[in-house]
């Protein structure tokens, strides 16, 4: 009859399939990445997560997420593995998760300069660089979600990590303009802003702090001893120090809500110090950082 047609084919008929969503996610060896990344993979996200040692990188397959090596201080290891990426998912990509970084321990008179460089490389310039390639995909999508592991030390310093506070600090001001100039894009940014998080940050800036300080000839080195015995315990949540769930928790809210925030202060040490800032002095301020 006019009017009617006959079904297709099984052969040619149209299936249509939803193509889970897609983050890069640097850092995975431990603590906060490797749960986000292990979390989101469980949740149904096409998860790559990076790593620079090869046993980290094939501890995060055996969990069947897609693992790639990435040096934040290695240009190659951050254009190779987008490629790689872009390769996989047909050159898409919905949000990227820059987590990883290390800690350089020391008075600021005591850092060389060339350790506070390799600082910012890993820290700022490797977050900076992968960025960049990220943006370009996004905007031709019209969508996608920079999300940037900052800390409490991006917006309050601390004796003794003066490099790790300058890193975090660049980073909080690089992002929230790029924020700005991002504006209608489609692509939404935030800075996630953890106190102390359950990882294993601090006995991994063990041996930076003994390569690069000289621990002996320092006015500080009566402190030093003991700030080296905190550092190799990192101990377990409590009250003051969550786990990485805590962390998760603002990032699906970064990724999946319609307006995501600016910023996600994480732990109580940060929500304290952010309203101690607006009502109390700074000589009261300094009094509460190195009590």
């Amino acid at each position: 009859m006019a009017g009617n047609s006959a079904p297709e084919p099984a052969s040619q008929t149209r299936v249509l399939t939803t193509m889970p969503k897609s983050i890069l996610i640097t850092g995975c060896s431990s603590g906060i990445g490797k749960y986000c990344a292990t979390k989101l993979h469980e949740a149904g996200w096409q998860v790559f997560a990076t790593a620079r040692k090869p046993e980290d990188i094939n501890a995060l397959a055996s969990l069947g997420i897609q693992s790639h090596y990435l040096d934040y201080e290695d240009n190659k290891s951050i254009e190779e593995t987008f490629a790689k990426v872009m390769e996989t998912t047909g050159s898409r990509l919905d949000a990227l998760f820059n987590n990883g970084a290390y800690a350089q321990a020391g008075a600021v008179e005591d850092v060389p300069t060339d350790a506070l460089r390799k600082q910012f490389e890993a820290n700022f310039f490797g977050w900076h660089s992968l960025t960049r390639l990220a943006i370009p995909v996004m905007r031709k999508q019209g969508l996608g979600r920079l999300v940037h592991c900052s800390s409490i030390l991006g917006l309050f310093p601390l004796r003794w990590r003066g490099a790790y506070v300058a890193s975090k600090y660049a980073i909080e001001g690089l992002i929230s303009t790029q924020r700005l100039e991002l504006r209608g894009s489609g692509i939404h940014v935030s800075l996630i802003e953890p106190g102390p998080i359950v990882s294993r940050i601090s006995a991994n800036a063990i041996p930076h702090f003994e390569q690069n300080i000289d621990l002996e000839n320092s006015v500080h080195r009566k402190l030093y001893r003991n700030y080296a015995d905190k550092m190799k315990d990192d101990g377990g949540p409590n009250s003051f120090r969550l786990g990485p769930d805590a962390v998760y928790s603002k990032l699906i809210h970064a990724l999946e809500a319609k307006r995501p925030r600016a910023h996600y202060p994480v732990t109580f040490p940060t929500h304290f110090m952010l309203a101690a800032r607006r009502i109390l002095p700074q000589r009261f301020i300094d009094r509460l950082l190195v009590s």
